[in-house]
């Protein structure tokens, strides 16, 4: 009798457990969402693929996803992951950008700081291989406040130089102590950004490219001095800059 029962209660504490694995299976399950789903031929074959943009979110927290992917189901059977960084918020969208005739994989992950920096990715799926195609390196640039309220923008790639006058918020700065009497208290570089946005454009030759936009910011990240704007196009394996433009920002 007594090993009957024993039976009994070992039967149970192994259901028990059992039941338990299963609930938190299907909750680790239901973590993951897809943020959005597209069908489109990315090998060239001529079949659609089916790419799913998913996210895992924190438990206590869905404005912020701990985990992004793209999941790509292939024509050929077979499924293909690109993982993303964490991130806010993620958004893909298919084209053409290296200029081969088949669709490309582009993605951008907010990052979720103060400063609205994203991530972005590109990648092509020709063939069913994967292929890194990179994206432009942000605009290098030389940016500092100068004397009487003013700052300075030079542009590595292309050498050009841009002045802002600041006066527009000279109370705020003197009240930081930032300057005196018109003068900086100390030699004071400007913040750049990485891309704060970048998104595919038509360029005027039919083809695709990219925009990038960076912020460049003074004393605080809501400081906002300007906006770079700069237009890419992929050619022989590589970005090329097409043209670039410096925006002043004003205070609001």
């Amino acid at each position: 009798m007594k090993k009957e029962m024993m039976l009994v209660i070992v039967s149970f504490f192994l259901l028990s457990i059992t039941a338990i694995t299963g609930v938190y299976a299907v909750e680790e399950k239901a973590k993951v969402i897809t943020i959005s789903e597209e069908k489109a031929d990315i090998s060239g074959d001529g079949i659609d693929e089916v790419i799913l943009l998913k996210g895992v979110p924190y438990q206590d927290d869905d404005s912020y996803l701990k985990e992004i992917y793209i999941e790509v189901a292939g024509s050929n059977g077979k499924v293909i992951t690109f993982p993303l960084e964490s991130g806010s918020k993620a958004a893909l969208q298919l084209t053409d950008l290296n200029h081969d005739g088949i669709k490309d994989i582009f993605a951008n992950v907010l990052t979720g700081g103060s400063g609205g920096i994203v991530n972005n990715y590109l990648y092509s799926l020709k063939n069913f291989v994967h292929t890194d195609l990179t994206i432009p390196e942000p605009l290098e640039m030389d940016a500092k406040f100068l004397n009487g309220y003013k700052a300075e923008i030079k542009l590595k790639q292309t050498g050009k130089s841009y002045l802002f006058d600041l006066k527009d918020r000279k109370k705020y700065y003197k009240k930081l102590g930032f300057y005196y009497k018109g003068k900086l208290n100390e030699p004071t570089e400007l913040s750049v950004n990485p891309y704060n946005s970048l998104k595919p454009i038509p360029l005027g030759d039919g083809n695709m490219g990219l925009k990038g936009v960076q912020r460049v910011t003074g004393v605080a990240n809501a400081d906002t001095i300007a906006l770079v704007e700069s237009t890419w196009t992929y050619k022989n394996g590589q970005w090329k800059l097409l043209n670039s433009d410096v925006k002043q920002e004003k205070i609001k």
